[in-house]
């Protein structure tokens, strides 16, 4: 560890996206605990043996209050949607309690990574309990970044492998009219420059921002560039009236292994555009080296 440096609580460790900023907190010198609810689960992270680990239950108020001692920002990356349909209630709960144990241990900021969302629209319940979260820790007395972005490409998501699944194994794919919606992926390495650039906004600054890539394109030109970028031959794609979004998700577990309730979480979220309506973090944090990626270089590195 830095003598002196800044202390991160990452939660959320294990995923995909807390995994990678663990790694990235580390390299630019700070002290990082995680909060986990089985140390097991990390033995196989090269990052092990040099971050502080707090193992037990996000839900449990004291085990929060011990994970936040001593820390300056904290990275709420937790989403429960692991098996069953009450990850609403769960995350909510999460969030509350998570707020106050950071306001009480004093830590300067909290940055959530949350989803983007179309305004004035009744959203998906997967959404909807990402926007609530996003609410509660802006709430929560302690200055928040709420970073919503769209799909982060990057190999281990669970929004690209889906994409990456149905486009490499379905020769036709056959989908309902969302497939003209229109989405804004962020690749994997500008997301965390993002939340890592969260640490550091001006401490009178706790609102949300809208994060993504330079490509704002339909699900349909999503699966046409993966497959490009693949080299498989273009992928027939044929829209239906009607897919209910429960029997989209037991297809799409056929294709990944995700359970039922986060797939069809993810299915309802494809009802809506979800493309960024601002940038202005842009004006806050240092401009990402070389420029943000576009989908095509962002597949790209996520295939090497």
């Amino acid at each position: 560890m830095v003598t002196g440096a800044r202390t991160a609580l990452v939660t959320g460790a294990t995923g995909y996206i807390g995994s990678q900023l663990v790694a990235r907190l580390l390299r630019d010198g700070w002290r990082v605990t995680v909060l986990t609810r089985d140390a097991a689960g990390l033995a196989d992270r090269a990052w092990v043996a040099d971050v502080d680990v707090v193992e037990g239950d996000a839900q449990d108020a004291a085990v929060l209050r011990r994970a936040a001692e001593g820390v300056d920002v904290a990275w709420f990356l937790i989403h429960s949607m692991t098996g069953t349909f009450d990850y609403a209630l769960r995350d909510r709960t999460i969030a509350t309690r998570f707020g106050e144990a950071c306001r009480a241990a004093g830590v300067s900021r909290i940055v959530y990574l949350g989803g983007l969302y179309p305004d004035d629209v009744a959203l998906s319940p997967h959404l909807e309990s990402r926007r609530e979260v996003g609410d509660i820790l802006l709430a929560s007395g302690v200055p928040t970044a709420v970073l919503q972005a769209g799909i982060v490409v990057g190999a281990g998501s669970v929004s690209y492998e889906l994409l990456r699944m149905a486009t490499e194994r379905l020769p036709v794919v056959i989908a309902p009219g969302w497939l003209e919606h229109r989405v804004q992926p962020i690749g994997v390495d500008d997301a965390l420059h993002y939340l890592v650039a969260a640490a550091d906004l001006p401490a009178d600054v706790s609102r949300a921002f809208d994060i993504g890539g330079p490509d704002a394109l339909p699900y349909r030109e999503l699966i046409a560039v993966y497959a490009d970028v693949a080299g498989l031959r273009p992928r027939p794609i044929l829209t239906v009236p009607v897919l209910l979004p429960r029997t989209t998700a037991l297809w799409a577990g056929i294709l990944a292994p995700v359970p039922t309730s986060l797939g069809s979480s993810l299915v309802a979220s494809l009802m809506f555009d979800m493309v960024c309506r601002e940038s202005d973090i842009d004006a806050l944090v240092p401009p990402i080296p070389g420029g943000p990626a576009s989908f095509r270089d962002a597949v790209v590195a996520a295939r090497a």
